[in-house]
Formats: C-alpha cells, structure tokens, sequence
C-alpha cells in the first residue's frame, strides 16, 4: 500500500494534480440565459399555488407556495440585469466573441 502514497511516488506528478495546479487548459465557463429558468421557476410556484389553493391543501404549503412566487419576482429581474450585461462581460474575458443579431 505504500507505494501508491502520492507522498512516496517521485517522478511525474498524479494526473489530478495536473488538472488541480493549471498545466491543462481549463474549460471556458458556461454562461447561459438566466431569464428562461427564472420564468420557469416562476411559472412552476404559479402552478403549484393554484394546485394547493384549489386542492384544499394546508395553509402552510399555499404560504410557501405563494412566497415562491413572490421572491421569483426580484430574482427574474436580476437574471434580466445579469443577461443584459452578458456581450460587456464576454467582450471583457473573449475579446474574439462577437454576438450576432
């Protein structure tokens, strides 16, 4: 068992500290529109709101509900402030990246 200890090994470094200390290229990070799963969010505590409501279902889960919603509406906002300042900070990071519309 000793001799697979990274601290008795000498030689090349393991592969996962290759990737860890930064000789691989790291994958650019995803950035995709924030607004569609806003909405979705939403949608689905607008849904699941009127279900519980309907259904007779207890008090609390109509609150819970119903604060789902209400908190989604600042967050869809944000995402549409987060999405709007997509093409400023993709030309930041990738000046190469053009958005064509």
């Amino acid at each position: 068992m000793s001799d697979l200890s990274p601290a008795t090994r000498t030689g090349d470094p393991l592969p996962a500290l290759t990737v860890v200390t930064g000789t691989k290229p790291r994958p650019a990070p995803l950035d995709p529109p924030m607004i569609p799963f806003a909405l979705a969010g939403v949608a689905a505590f607008a849904i699941a709101l009127l279900v519980t409501w309907l259904t007779g279902a207890p008090k609390e889960w109509v609150e819970v509900c119903l604060a789902g919603l209400l908190w989604g509406i600042p967050g869809t906002l944000t995402m549409a402030l987060h999405d709007r300042n997509r093409k400023r900070r993709r030309a930041l990071t990738h000046p190469e990246f053009r958005v064509i519309e």
